[in-house]
């Protein structure tokens, strides 16, 4: 697919090794010439930097802006206030996952929906027929994320009151003398921060905080960094953990937020949006289930590698990582209803490795997300 979405920090990512990739429509930096591990390590004890502009950002204004959120996706937003966000997903008619997002209210009548690769977009487009709203697509807007432990020490340097704001909280700002909005949201299962800046003033930003941290340990982090990061703090990735990428022989394309672990995004008592008939006519007829499942090895296995009990054939690795830091081998992994509990013997039949392997409860990292949800 070619990239038809520009980043204005594409100088910076080719300066640093990245060929930039595709993404999302958007010439992504997948890699840079460091090491991946040397970035991973960076975010999970000091912080990291990255351009996650491939976000599609749409701002959702009018006065029926909350009515047709609220149809479009699974949480009811008139709970939310402005500066509060919080995460939720969006279903097709046959109440199967299609995308997820971030949804923010900035005042009363305006929001912004950060999704990604998914049909969020075009959800709410078609939506806002007949409504009294406006749904505005900006590209303009960059998303730079700096996430780690010490995420928080830097930006308080120069942000008052960051300190303070709370997990999936966010504020209207300046940094460097940039207006911006702040979020403490990431993608990574640290304490973490999006800067949502204009395009013309993103590399003043990025090449700031690039200067500026690099005294303490805050690196330029590429894109697959997240990946391994997202193993270790259970984040799916659509379509990557999805049937869309790993169809399911004679059924068709779709995942019910049952079976991917996402049904705690349906606000409680919520029953007027898309799909959501269909979305609790399926509770408890889940086909597979998203666990996660450790190795005995020091290597990573690979997406797709098989995962069997005997000569079962029981479920498959989406996403798998090797942390350098923990010296453990994980994957998240979709598997059968019966093996979604810990501690399930199984062997991994793979591409490139094959050992024994331990279903494992997801996520691998701070279970009890201390980090991402600290105060003060």
């Amino acid at each position: 697919m070619t990239s038809w979405r520009q980043t204005v920090l594409a100088d910076r990512h080719r300066a640093l090794g990245s060929t930039l990739g595709n993404w999302n429509g958007l010439a992504t930096p997948w890699t840079y010439s460091s090491d991946l591990a040397d970035e991973h390590a960076a975010i999970r004890t000091a912080a990291g930097l990255m351009d996650v502009s491939g976000l599609k950002k749409v701002h959702v204004i009018g006065p029926h802006a909350e009515a047709l959120i609220n149809y479009a996706t699974t949480r009811n937003v008139s709970k939310l206030y402005p500066g509060k966000s919080v995460y939720a997903c969006m279903l097709n008619d046959e109440g199967k996952f299609i995308d997820d997002c971030v949804i923010y209210r900035i005042s009363p009548n305006a929001f912004m929906v950060v999704h990604g690769a998914g049909q969020g977009h075009e959800v709410l487009t078609r939506g806002a027929v007949g409504r009294n709203v406006a749904v505005l697509f900006d590209d303009d807007l960059h998303d730079l994320s700096l996430q780690g432990p010490l995420a928080v020490d830097y930006l308080e340097k120069h942000v008052p009151g960051i300190r303070q704001l709370p997990y999936f909280h966010h504020m209207q700002t300046t940094l460097f003398g940039c207006p911006v909005m702040i979020s403490r949201t990431g993608y990574t299962g640290e304490r973490g921060y999006e800067i949502f800046c204009k395009g013309m003033d993103a590399p003043k930003i990025w090449d700031t905080i690039v200067a500026e941290g690099k005294a303490m340990g805050i690196m330029p982090c590429s894109f697959t960094t997240l990946d391994w990061l997202r193993v270790e703090s259970c984040l799916l990735f659509y379509p990557y953990d999805n049937s869309d990428m790993y169809p399911m022989e004679g059924q068709p394309i779709g995942d019910s937020l049952w079976e991917l672990g996402l049904d705690f995004t349906v606000s409680p008592g919520k029953t007027e949006f898309r799909g959501a008939a269909e979305h609790y006519r399926l509770k408890g007829k889940e086909r597979f289930k998203i666990y996660g499942v450790e190795f005995d090895s020091k290597q990573a296995a690979e997406a797709g590698d098989s995962l069997y009990d005997g000569d079962q054939k029981i479920g498959f690795v989406t996403c798998a990582m090797y942390s350098r830091l923990s010296q453990r081998s994980m994957a998240i992994a979709r598997v059968d209803t019966a093996y979604a509990v810990a501690g399930r013997k199984l062997q991994l039949q793979g591409a490139n490795l094959n050992c024994a392997a331990t279903t494992h409860s997801l996520p691998f990292d701070d279970p009890e997300k201390t980090k991402r949800t600290a105060k003060n």
